[in-house]
């Protein structure tokens, strides 16, 4: 079954089954259901065809409706989940069917059962209906929706869990009145608490889910302060990047990108993130997933790096690691970043590499990761070239850069729609300006204009304004994207007029065509500062030229703005009409602040009257006004909120309105078209009917004169017989005429053949006689040369017999020495045992040397001393000696 035709019967079987709810069509939606969820399709939704609009209408009411059977509302979920395979696709679910509505009321009636898979699915489509988008607080059922999140994310349910988590994190980030409904919930303290115990948990998606909730409800209060600190935000920035890295796969990364984005925001976070040590380290590591060929990845990943160029402190860090790798893979001696130098040097040198990979890659869906790394590498060079000095690294990623840069410019092709010439001038858009960043330093415009010709530059300029200045082009979008890469493309031209040959002919040569008009003067009369500033600075350049169309841009102009001012004034009436119940709700409230700013004057001046009175009730009347104060407020915000939800319903109800009235239109367009191919079918067969009738009579007409020609026939053909009797007689006799003639004339052909062969055959055989001569003395020459030929050879097998021996003598030799130094090395081993024993008994022996040497000076000190002593007492004994003799030879003198 084609696509049309099960269009068909799922819109004939969802209306038989609106009308009789009998399980005979229940059955047969459910079964068309099934069998379009098997079918192949892509971006049906946005398409613009009705069949599939009126289908999923009719499918989301019923799946809306409490009284269908939960089978066919989880076969009509899973159709949908299937629809909603793009962004558009999302889009369009979400405006114009309000499917998020209906999902959250088919989870608030089956709430008793969270564990149903029909609940689980509303969840998982929820979940994708609601990333990056922002639910209103007044959309049906957020509330009741909001409660069950928080009640089974505090259950023990592991399987609801998760995807509980992961809504509760799409409806709180970006959105202030469902974090202000979260946070005025009575039991949101314990809340906090089970997602604190979270953090442990096993898996990384359900802590990075946590992580974000935190963040979305308590960055900016004590709770976050605590969890985002000094001390605990390192750890953070570690789970996260880690997380990133390793992740459980595109979901876990593409929330933690968001989580690390949604950090970024915050001024404090952002500068503890320019001091963490291994930023460089964890940032090489993520651009190591621009490797793979998944463009969702890539795109997070270089949505992450845009976020942190949006931080000053940390521009300079990505430029280090972008850029000095590239230098280090080229030159072979740049040195490794100050921080995170442990990382890989082979990772670190594809970072840059990448970047320019995704720059033109083939995969598809790379459009956007394309458009994102040139906003990228915009940032990152505007930085790197806005330094006292551009170093190597920078120029020679320039210089691989630019070739890949200019192949962006080409590949435009006006036949392949609108899409496609969008995002050409999107994507010469950012090229340009990329370009324009590159010609502000001397250095990098010097490499750019060796590689931009003048004629490069006037082909992107004609191709541009037969785009701009289309008549027949109604997309008022695409004539803006058009007029942006124009005006880009002639500012790079006008920077590049002095340093490319002919450019600056071409320049003004462009601005004197008469339909720069268009886009030049959608610049000037732009809200958009950069593109006024851009005209202004052509404008200043063309306004000298004699023949700039001056007086036609000042009607241009004119015209602009006269078309902006009907367009403002339209829109007021339109609003004035549509929010009449609004505007009464305003003067409700306005009345209501108007008295209660009169109770207030009131009370200061009865409390300015009283100032000298000691009254105990005042206080009290203060705190009962104060109350009063307060539930006003919320009163008022609970009003502002639902301001908003109704002009943005009003605004949906218009857009239906007009979706039905084109509807209506086109149905009336083919009805017209169905009835005049219904009467021109009509008048056919009429016509078809005369004919007809006359070409009966031409039949009857014919078969009488046909009965007439096969009676003359029939006589024709006796003559014919007769007359091929005669004709075949003849042939006979001339054919054996002939065939005498050839014989004798090949018999002559033969002879002459034959003397011929004879001569040749005798000349050959004489020949033939001399070669074998010649060939019987060559082979017994070469007979000689085989037999000399075989004797060498016996001569070189009995040689290599010899080497062979003495090779096998050689390796026993080898081996008897290996052997023989294995046993050298067993003694040089013990050798060195011995040694180190003997070493160290020299050692001790030196120590008792030493103290035997203290020892013996010392006892030399004391018998120094001793004889010191000896030869004082020797010298008595002496004197006392010589005193004794003395004293007897005087005895002698005088007894004589």
């Amino acid at each position: 079954m084609d696509m049309t035709t099960c269009l068909k019967s799922l819109l004939l079987a969802v209306h038989q089954y609106r009308d009789g709810r009998t399980a005979q069509n229940a059955a047969q939606l459910q079964r068309l259901v099934e069998e379009m969820s098997g079918l192949k399709y892509d971006q049906l939704l946005s398409s613009g065809q009705v069949m599939p609009r009126e289908c999923v209408r009719g499918l989301v009411e019923l799946s809306g409706n409490p009284n269908t059977s939960p089978t066919l509302t989880s076969s009509i979920i899973s159709l949908l989940s299937q629809l909603a395979c793009d962004d558009d696709s999302l889009e369009i679910l979400n405006s114009r069917y309000n499917l998020t509505s209906t999902l959250a009321s088919v989870v608030h009636c089956h709430s008793a059962t969270p564990g149903e898979p029909l609940v689980l699915q509303c969840l998982q489509l929820l979940q994708k209906l609601t990333y990056n988008t922002r639910v209103f607080q007044s959309t049906n059922y957020i509330h009741e929706l909001v409660a069950f999140l928080i009640t089974n994310i505090q259950s023990h349910n592991d399987d609801i869990i998760m995807p509980c988590l992961g809504l509760l994190v799409n409806l709180c980030r970006d959105n202030r009145s469902v974090q202000r409904h979260i946070k005025s919930l009575d039991h949101v303290k314990p809340f906090y608490r089970t997602l604190i115990n979270f953090l442990a948990h096993n898996s990384l998606t359900v802590v990075v889910f946590t992580l974000s909730i935190l963040a979305s409800l308590t960055l900016n209060e004590k709770v976050g302060e605590k969890l985002f600190d000094a001390t605990n935000i390192h750890q953070t920035f570690q789970l996260v990047f880690n997380i990133i890295v390793n992740g459980d796969g595109t979901l876990t990364r593409k929330y933690s990108v968001d989580l690390l984005v949604d950090l970024l925001k915050n001024p404090k976070i952002a500068e503890y993130l320019t001091r963490y040590q291994h930023f460089s380290a964890c940032v090489s590591k993520v651009l190591g997933l621009l490797q793979s060929k998944d463009p969702d990845s890539a795109a997070k990943v270089l949505e992450l790096l845009l976020a942190m160029c949006s931080v000053s402190g940390l521009r300079p860090l990505l430029c280090e690691v972008v850029f000095r790798p590239v230098a280090g893979h080229k030159l072979g001696g740049a040195g490794r970043s100050r921080r995170g130098g442990g990382a890989d040097d082979g990772r670190k040198a594809e970072s840059g590499l990448s970047l320019v990979q995704w720059l033109s890659s083939p995969v598809e869906g790379a459009e956007s990761c394309s458009l994102q790394t040139l906003q990228l590498l915009n940032e990152l060079l505007e930085e790197a070239l806005g330094s006292d000095s551009v170093s190597e690294c920078v120029l020679s990623f320039v210089e691989m850069l630019l070739p890949v840069l200019l192949g962006l410019l080409r590949g435009l092709d006006p036949s392949q729609g609108d899409a496609h010439l969008r995002k050409h001038c999107h994507r010469v858009t950012h090229v340009t300006s990329l370009l324009l960043v590159l010609c502000a330093e001397d250095s990098t415009r010097s490499l750019v204009s060796r590689q931009v010709s003048a004629q490069l530059g006037l082909s992107q300029v004609e191709s541009l304004l037969s785009l701009a200045c289309n008549p027949s082009g109604s997309d008022s979008d695409l004539s803006q994207v058009c007029a942006d890469a124009l005006l880009k493309t002639l500012e790079l031209m006008s920077k590049l007029r002095q340093q490319v040959k002919d450019m600056e002919t071409s320049f003004y040569r462009m601005l004197q065509d008469q339909r720069i008009v268009t886009p030049l003067s959608l610049a000037l009369t732009s809200h958009h500062r950069e593109r006024v500033q851009t005209g202004l600075s052509l404008l200043f350049e063309a306004s000298p030229l004699p023949d700039f169309p001056s007086l036609v841009l000042g009607e241009s102009m004119a015209a602009n703005n006269a078309y902006r001012q009907r367009e403002a004034e339209l829109s007021v009436k339109r609003v004035a009409v549509q929010e009449v119940p609004p505007s009464s709700i305003l003067d409700c409230s306005s009345g209501s602040s108007r008295s209660i700013h009169s109770l207030v004057d009131k009370i200061q001046n009865g409390l300015e009257l009283q100032e000298h009175e000691k009254d105990s009730h005042v206080s009290q009347i203060i705190d009962v006004y104060e109350q009063k104060l307060s539930v006003f407020a919320s009163k008022e915000t609970c009003l502002q909120d639902l301001l908003e939800a109704k002009a943005l319903a009003l605004s949906q109800a218009d857009r239906l309105i007009a979706q039905y009235l084109f509807e209506q239109a086109q149905a009336e367009a083919e009805a017209c078209k169905l009835g005049s191919l219904l009467k021109e079918a009509e008048r056919r067969r009429e016509d078809l009917q005369g004919e007809l009738s006359n070409q009966v009579q031409e039949v009857e007409l014919s078969k009488a004169d046909i009965e007439e020609l096969l009676r003359h026939n029939a006589r024709l053909q006796q003559d014919s017989d007769t007359h091929q009797d005669l004709k075949g007689v003849y042939n006979a006799l001339l054919n054996r005429f002939n065939e005498s003639e050839r014989l004798l004339k090949e018999l002559q052909t033969a002879h002459i053949s034959l003397t011929k062969q004879s001569d040749a055959l005798r000349k050959n055989h004489e020949a033939l006689q001399l070669q074998h001569q010649k060939t019987a003395s060559g082979l017994e020459e070469r007979e000689e040369e085989i037999r000399s030929l075989g004797s060498d050879l016996q001569q070189k097998n009995s040689d290599i017999t010899g080497l062979r021996g003495e090779l096998r003598a050689e390796e026993e030799k080898l081996q008897e020495k290996d052997r023989e130094k294995r046993e050298l090395e067993e003694t040089v081993d013990v050798l060195r045992k011995e040694l180190n024993k003997t070493e160290q008994a020299r050692k001790e022996a030196s120590i008792k040397a030493s103290s035997l040497e203290m020892q013996k000076s010392t006892l030399e000190t004391k018998l120094k001393q001793k004889e010191d002593e000896l030869s004082k007492h020797s010298s008595m004994i002496a004197m006392i000696h010589s005193l004794s003799s003395g004293k007897m030879k005087s005895d002698v003198n005088l007894s004589l």
